[in-house]
């Protein structure tokens, strides 16, 4: 069982420059969602980073809220939280899926996300992974996207040049 085992967790990485981040949020669960966030919070503000905050109505909107975020606003990165329970249908499925799906979309379009939409059997589960003092998946996923601004800092205004090589 994955409690009971130890993983590594990088270091926080360090920034010379100001960060700013975006946490999307589904307080679908509102005392999950709150753990989440205080968890996201926590590590951001152990480098420093400067954070926004906005709440949208459901999972399936995360993807939306920060492409709309990258076209129009100014931030390093973003880090989506939220919580689904697996129900009675099949729309659990389809939401894990569909919001899994366009986050990884953007991020492979260049945009540094940490996903930190949980998906559980049970409300027990996502209580343990939400909380800060336990498995802090909030936390890991701000951390998953400031590596992320660490990584595309490094490579900013590298070019791998267009042609033959000399």
């Amino acid at each position: 069982m994955a409690a009971s085992e130890t993983h590594y967790t990088l270091p926080a990485p360090t920034f010379d420059k100001p960060v700013k981040l975006l946490i999307v949020v589904a307080p679908y669960y509102r005392d999950i969602a709150d753990n989440l966030v205080a968890g996201a919070k926590a590590k951001a503000a152990a480098v420093g980073a400067e954070v926004e905050l906005i709440e949208v109505p459901g999972a399936l909107e995360i993807p939306a809220a920060i492409a709309m975020a990258e076209r129009l606003a100014e931030f390093d990165g973003y880090v989506a939280l939220g919580c689904i329970i697996r129900g009675e249908t099949t729309h659990y499925d389809t939401v894990c899926n569909d919001s899994s799906r366009g986050l990884m979309m953007l991020g492979l379009g260049g945009s540094c996300i940490g996903n930190g939409i949980l998906t559980v059997e049970n409300r027990a589960q996502a209580l343990v992974r939400a909380d800060p003092a336990d498995q802090d998946k909030g936390g890991g996923a701000a951390l998953a996207a400031l590596h992320l601004i660490a990584i595309s800092r490094k490579w900013a205004g590298q070019t791998k040049g267009i042609g033959f090589r000399a």
